[in-house]
């Protein structure tokens, strides 16, 4: 009954707005220094993971394990020399890093990653800021961070970097769509846009009984709807221009793309906003699928796992998996080429998404018209069998390539045997036969034919 009204949303809006101003201040520096921290936590991590995948022993001369590596880097760039290129707009060149960087620590702002705790005697919820929509701000600030990134290449005068700029613009305007898309079935099942409530949906699922004990059906909107989660985390990699989507900063079409020619400050101001977003988009993926702050099974049978400040640590672990995620995806995968992401991305992506949406939507309808459990398994066996007859048709296809393959290797072959090519590697080419010639001639006439040998074979 509370989440269906509302309730618990209203609770911790009511608690977050009374905060007095310095605990709301509190709450800004926590967020700002973590999303500091785990920037440079994850440069160092990917560096060295990425090593360990290439076998190689990364970052490990500045500290322990070169722990201090990310932060003599972070240090280095903004005292380099900052260098404004000639010809560029300065205004828009000096701004891009600032609307790059800023939306993504503001995205942050609505995620909760803790539950009502006590602070110097104040009871308030683990959240900066629960807006009743709130996941529309993190769609729209992406959308604005994507204006860092185009005026970056517009202002450059830059070829190359007026390409990364397009590229991105496009990759966002694709990828964003099914994005969104991946949430709506979120909210249908959870009744509402607010971060802090959709945690709450996730809390329990349905109670059934086993051997006696009473125990929940999983609860996850990952688990329960697995189309929109395999569909957000796709999406989220191709937002945050990772690999294999990093195409607006190809390095080799583009040098380095829309940042080509920033340098110093700037520069670190790019790098700062592609892991922010990448902490922030994980940040969301374990709220609005992971079932945010909450314990994962068996952890969550203890009955203080979920109070007090435990929960933090839970939430920190599920977002610490998925950007270990984003790290193994660039040290697994190449980069694929740009006509590929589109297609991807508007061919299947965002049909997919489509139909998914609609089809939660009139299953939501249906239940809530009385409708039983029957139709939910009449529509996973239609699709399993789609996702059977797919399978069956690449494979048929992969079967049809192959034969094909084999049938024109046979036809190559045929064609040579009706008109021979000579074989490439004849001792001809490598002065043999001539050097034998030679020798023949001259022992014949009595010269010496050692020193006729280097003149031959070696010219000299």
């Amino acid at each position: 009954m509370i989440l269906a009204s509302g309730g618990a949303s209203a609770a911790t809006s009511a608690l977050i707005d009374n905060d007095p101003w310095w605990l709301t201040a509190l709450k800004v520096i926590i967020v700002f220094a973590f999303l500091m921290l785990s920037t440079l936590f994850m440069i160092w991590a990917e560096r060295r993971v990425i090593g360990r995948m290439q076998q190689r022993p990364g970052p490990n001369r500045a500290g322990k394990f070169g722990l201090l590596q990310s932060l003599m880097d972070g240090i280095k760039l903004p005292l380099k020399e900052d260098i404004i290129p000639r010809g560029v707009d300065k205004v828009l060149f000096i701004i891009a890093p600032a609307l790059a960087s800023i939306p993504a620590f503001v995205s942050f702002a609505i995620i909760p990653w803790g539950p009502t705790v006590s602070i110097a005697g104040h009871h308030t919820p683990l959240q900066l800021a629960n807006l009743p929509v709130a996941v529309l701000l993190v769609l729209a600030m992406s959308s604005m961070g994507v204006y860092g990134i185009v005026l970056a290449g517009w202002s450059s005068t830059s070829p190359y970097a007026l390409l990364g700029g397009l590229r991105s613009s496009a990759q966002v305007i694709s990828y964003e769509i099914a994005m969104g898309l991946s949430f709506v079935p979120v909210f249908l099942y959870a009744g509402s846009l607010s971060t802090a409530q959709i945690v709450h949906a996730q809390a329990n699922g349905a109670t059934f009984k086993w051997f006696g004990a009473v125990l929940h059906y999983p609860s996850w909107f990952a688990i329960l709807l697995l189309p929109s989660f395999v569909i957000y985390i796709i999406t989220m990699v191709g937002e945050t221009n990772r690999l294999p989507f990093d195409l607006p900063e190809g390095e080799g079409e583009l040098v380095a793309g829309y940042h080509t020619e920033y340098s110093s400050l700037k520069f670190a101001l790019f790098y700062l906003a592609e892991y922010v977003n990448m902490t922030t988009v994980a940040a969301l993926a374990t709220t609005l699928f992971l079932g945010g702050w909450h314990a994962v099974w068996p952890i969550s049978v203890w009955s203080g796992a979920n109070h007090g400040w435990w929960p933090v640590l839970w939430f920190l672990v599920k977002v610490g998996a998925l950007l270990f995620f984003f790290i193994w995806l660039r040290g697994s995968l190449p980069r694929i080429r740009y006509d590929q992401l589109m297609a991807f991305g508007w061919k299947i992506l965002i049909p997919a998404a489509l139909a998914w949406t609609l089809l939660i939507a009139t299953l939501r309808v249906y239940r809530r018209q009385g409708g039983g459990a029957v139709v939910y398994i009449i529509g996973g066996l239609v699709i399993a069998g789609v996702l059977v007859w797919l399978f069956a048709t690449d494979l048929t296809a992969e079967r049809r390539a192959e034969q094909r393959a084999a049938a024109e290797a046979e036809f190559t072959g045929k064609i040579g045997e009706t008109f021979p090519v000579p074989p490439m590697d004849l001792p001809h080419y490598h002065g043999i036969a001539a050097e034998g010639a030679v020798l023949g001639e001259l022992a014949s006439a009595g010269r010496d034919t050692r020193q006729a040998t280097v003149s031959e074979v070696t010219g000299a």
